[in-house]
């Protein structure tokens, strides 16, 4: 099993470890301020694969290359002046940029599913401090076998794949909860690819410019994760926008507003009793996790407003409801 180094009290230890293990192309639970990521070395074909291997992941799902500030990401992706503001604005923090692929970067073809583009984001906290000792940067998707809920814990991420890798590191519940959102920046403007943990408005309020939406397409290659119709899924099945619960149901409701049958539920966890959209999606992954725990066979899940940081959460409950492959029944 994998060992848990808490970086508040061995903050010193768990960087040196860190970047050793990173050195032999191994992969490591790294916390974010957005969920915790399984780390390893983006320039390294074999430390890729094993991320694949870990997550059972298919390869045509390309990753995030997490950087330590934007000099490094100018090193691996071309800006244009549009990029170049949403950095200076939103990094760090939990804005992915996809963009052109610098043609000097070494940066693995297999981290970028073998697009032209890569997908770049800054991490604050210590994720950053790890990539900047570690000089390349990180591929780093979510710590959890794919199609998961993602984890927000050290826990969670022993819990799924504690057997798989030999450290994580632990910074305690990550602060915004949801996977970043991700952008596409190109000559004609912006397209969202994936709602998370930055707001559309606070983008369009940046730039000026309307954000479209990516549509998705069977056809087309995936150009960043995320974008899979099912993701961050459960055992259990999900039910959206319920007005009621059936008994042995649990419920996952909002803003401490009523659902009809609550005293036959099996569990009631509301994300926010206080109706923060912040505090619910710091909340979404740990209380999925607790309400799959329960044994029971269907989560209900009460609407959730669509604004702001809702789109992200109701983007995560819709794939988690989606039609999922026959594995991720109990």
């Amino acid at each position: 099993m994998a060992q848990i180094l808490t970086i508040d009290s061995s903050t010193g230890r768990a960087l040196g470890r860190a970047v050793e293990a990173l050195a032999r192309g191994e992969p490591i639970g790294l916390p974010t301020e957005t969920v915790y990521g399984l780390a390893a070395d983006a320039t390294n074909a074999e430390a890729i694969t094993r991320i694949y291997e870990t997550k059972d992941r298919p390869r045509f799902n390309p990753l995030i290359s997490h950087m330590s500030g934007l000099d490094m990401a100018r090193r691996h992706a071309v800006f244009n002046p549009l990029a170049e503001r949403l950095a200076n604005a939103f990094w760090p923090g939990a804005l992915t940029l996809v963009l052109p692929l610098a043609p000097d970067s070494d940066i693995h073809a297999l981290a970028t599913a073998g697009l032209p583009s890569v997908a770049v984001r800054v991490p604050t906290g210590f994720a950053a401090d790890v990539i900047a000792a570690f000089g390349k940067p990180l591929a780093a998707p979510s710590a959890n076998r794919s199609g998961r809920i993602s984890p927000t814990t050290a826990q969670h991420v022993a819990d799924d794949i504690g057997d798989r890798i030999g450290l994580i590191l632990d910074a305690g519940p990550c602060a915004v909860g949801v996977e970043s959102t991700i952008v596409e920046v190109t000559d004609s403007g912006l397209r969202l690819l994936r709602p998370g943990g930055v707001t559309a408005e606070a983008i369009e309020a940046e730039t000026g410019l309307r954000l479209s939406r990516q549509h998705s397409d069977p056809g087309q290659p995936l150009v960043a994760p995320g974008m899979m119709a099912s993701h961050y899924a459960p055992a259990a099945q999900v039910r959206l926008d319920a007005e009621r619960v059936w008994p042995g149901e649990v419920a996952l409701t909002f803003a401490a507003r009523p659902m009809a049958g609550l005293e036959d539920a099996r569990l009631v966890l509301d994300l926010s009793p206080a109706g923060d959209l912040r505090e619910a999606a710091a909340n979404l992954f740990d209380y999925l996790k607790r309400a799959d725990s329960s044994g029971a066979e269907i989560i209900a899940v009460a609407s959730i407003p669509g604004a702001g940081l809702g789109e992200a959460i109701n983007d995560r409950l819709r794939r988690a409801a989606a039609p999922r492959p026959a594995t991720h029944a109990r």
